[in-house]
């Protein structure tokens, strides 16, 4: 064993590699000067060139890199081929930060185990204003987090395993270097065990009870779903809707509604019936791989204009090549002309023979139209006329910002009168809420002059009587122009962070309230399910969704938090519905577990009963619907999620373990919410979170 100086000061092809091949092809070096917790470095060789093994036993162990202030000026990546060891996934995190206590950067991404990639991190990303970039073959779901920096003001850099499995974590990379000008993408990337996925869509690296072994047991059992997809029903307690028939709240108004009885929230149905929302997101042919430039990873790539055409597509507003190994099953089980209605008639089976009432976002909604099994929609602004001035924030002081709501409220109106659509999702996870920036203050450094800005300085006048006021508050030099126009610089003052704050609230307040109007115009029926913020939103943001009938939020904690659900209430005077939760574990051939995550299926399945129990015993709880109905692809998805987060993998397969605690639970759900029953409660190890 090596200490921390023989690590560092190791000979060529150690730590610091002296190839001058690789240095000319991605750019300069940088040298760590410290090594971070129990890191360690391995010899022997290496599958891509010029590399070097390591080592991390737990998260948090990595490098440490110092160099002079302004090293980085000018330069447009930081960049290092690596390739990951094992068979689970591994995130990393590099920070830039501005000295030992200044502002910090993060940049986080994980990687295919067994495949080369190529870390390419664009510096521009530092301004903070995109939460990310796209996928790049191995090179997975790239995003920011932190602070602003400057790289004038940056001269230390720390790369670390963020999340890991409880395996240590092994893998192989060349030097960390900064490069002034263009580096090519990874196109050919090294596989040193061969494919990654087998004919069927499933993981070569892994071994494990449920995987299917062969073409025809994969057929045998979506015939036998297909056969058994007429018997599947609700249990006699569900009303027609899948509301609770022992408890009428109201008379029947048609479409559903928000109920409070003085004591909880509920939803109620067309009918009049209770209704507690359990959903399953994504009920569509999932399992979407991208593999532009990982061809070789594939050990069956089907032709893309015959038979199963069907399972190769593009997805709007991204790059790339998209292979759907589940569709591709399912025509080879059922032809290319009768594939996707028996997938149909097989997933909506499962929903109810699982006791699932809802088919929950991102959904082929059509179906559960046609079928009449309540639904919810997603909506997604897009603006035509207006630009977007933070993220993906849009100008909404902007004169054009009525009718680009108006456009994209239009999409409701197939839609207003049909009894079985719950409500829509107005967007999900928009990219500003994960910045910790105020909208208000990201646009003054990234949009140079735009309308909000201008309301901001008519906002500003009714709070400072002249610039002289505005300056003692804001700092000397600000000006109402300077508000107004050009690139901010520079630190705020609290009280410059208080005014932005409140405005912050006026811009998301005005945002959702224009959005929510035109909405109505078109379906005056339906409820409005709010947006689906990532994870528990602040104060702020909430402020400035009083336009809703609910609020959503995607919360992957172990149980729904009850304080902030109580302070929704107490502050919007409306319900929560949780838009996206799961679990995942390591056992059953994905490389990750999902965000939340277990140690196996049946601890799984007992999570699932756990945190549904207790959103349904929650009073301002009306609704959870579970994220999603299939595992994603081995090969990850356009990002490069590979999560066991399904009720089905790849081939049909059900999880037993999950589905009978879905049913279980979901069967007391009501006798739970109306506080007969106590939630289900078992003591479970819950391991690190993926995010």
């Amino acid at each position: 064993m090596l200490d921390r100086r023989d690590f560092l000061l190791a000979g060529p092809g150690a730590l610091i590699l002296t190839a001058t091949s690789c240095r000319r092809r991605l750019g300069k070096p940088l040298k760590p000067e410290a090594v971070l917790g129990g890191l360690r470095r391995e010899s022997g060789p290496t599958p891509i060139a010029d590399a070097q093994w390591f080592v991390a036993e737990e998260a948090g162990d990595g490098l440490d890199y110092r160099f002079a202030a302004g090293t980085l000026v000018g330069a447009r990546y930081l960049v290092a081929d690596m390739l990951l060891d094992g068979n689970h996934l591994i995130i990393f995190t590099l920070t830039l930060q501005e000295g030992d206590k200044g502002r910090a950067f993060h940049f986080r991404f994980g990687g295919l185990n067994q495949c080369g990639l190529r870390m390419r991190l664009p510096l521009s990303l530092v301004d903070q204003n995109r939460w990310g970039i796209e996928r790049e073959g191995a090179f997975l779901k790239p995003r920011c987090s932190g602070d602003r920096v400057d790289l004038a003001k940056v001269d230390r850099l720390i790369f670390r395993v963020s999340r890991k499995s409880p395996l240590p974590a092994r893998w192989c990379m060349t030097d960390l270097m900064y490069s002034t000008g263009e580096v090519e993408k990874l196109l050919q990337p090294v596989l040193p065990k061969g494919p990654l996925l087998d004919e069927l869509g499933q993981s070569t690296l892994h071994e494990w009870p449920g995987k299917t072994r062969s073409v025809s047991e994969l057929q045998q059992r979506l015939r036998a779903q297909l056969a058994a997809a007429p018997k599947q029903s609700w249990p006699e307690s569900f009303s027609r809707w899948g509301g609770w028939k022992a408890r009428r709240l109201t008379k029947p108004q048609g479409f559903f509604r928000t109920h409070y009885d003085g004591k909880r929230w509920w939803l109620v149905d067309p009918d009049g019936y209770a209704f507690w929302s359990v959903g399953l997101d994504c009920v569509r042919v999932d399992t979407m791989a991208r593999y532009d430039g990982l061809e070789a990873a594939l050990t069956w790539l089907p032709e893309a204009a015959g038979e199963f055409k069907d399972a190769h597509s593009i997805r709007e507003g991204a790059e790339g090549k998209f292979i759907n190994y589940l569709a591709a099953n399912f025509i080879r089980t059922f032809g290319a002309e009768a594939w996707r209605e028996n997938w149909a008639a097989i997933a909506l089976a499962e929903l109810r023979r699982l006791r699932f009432n809802t088919v929950g976002n991102w959904s082929e909604w059509e179906y559960a139209r046609r079928a009449q099994m309540p639904y919810v929609r997603p909506m997604h602004f897009v603006p035509k006329r207006v630009p977007r001035i933070y993220r993906d924030f849009p100008d909404v002081y902007h004169p054009d910002f009525e009718q680009d709501a108006a456009d994209y409220a239009s999409q409701l109106a197939p839609t207003a009168n049909d009894p079985a659509f719950l409500g829509y999702f107005l967007m999900n996870e928009p990219e500003w809420g994960f910045s910790a920036e105020l909208p208000a203050a990201g646009m003054l450094f990234v949009t140079p002059s735009c309308e909000t800005r201008n309301e901001l300085v008519r906002y500003l006048k009714t709070r400072y009587a002249d610039e002289a006021a505005l300056a003692q508050a804001w700092g000397e030099g600000v000006t109402f122009e300077r508000v107004a126009h050009g690139a901010w610089s520079g630190a705020f003052t609290e009280a410059a962070l208080q005014d932005l704050e409140a405005f912050s609230i006026r811009m998301t307040t005005r945002y959702f309230q224009v959005l929510s109007e035109a909405c109505r115009k078109v379906d005056p029926n339906h409820l409005n399910l709010g947006m689906r913020w990532a994870g528990t939103p602040p104060m702020w943001a909430v402020e400035g969704m009083k336009s809703f009938d609910v609020f959503s939020m995607n919360c992957y904690r172990p149980r729904v938090p009850a304080d902030v659900t109580q302070k929704i209430h107490e502050l919007l005077k409306m319900p929560v519905i949780i838009g996206e939760w799961h679990f995942g574990a390591l056992d059953v051939g994905l490389p990750a577990s999902g965000i939340g995550h277990l140690k196996n299926q049946q601890d799984r399945a007992k999570a699932y009963r756990v945190y549904l129990e207790d959103a349904a015993a929650n009073p301002h709880c009306v609704g959870a619907h579970w994220f999603t109905l299939y595992d994603q692809s081995a090969l990850g998805r356009f990002d490069g999620e590979n999560y066991n987060i399904g009720f089905l993998d790849v081939c049909n397969r059900p999880y037993e373990e999950l589905g009978q605690a879905a049913i279980l639970s979901h069967e007391r759900l009501y006798e739970v919410a109306a506080g007969r029953l106590k939630p289900f409660e078992e003591p479970l190890e819950y391991l690190p979170n993926l995010y």
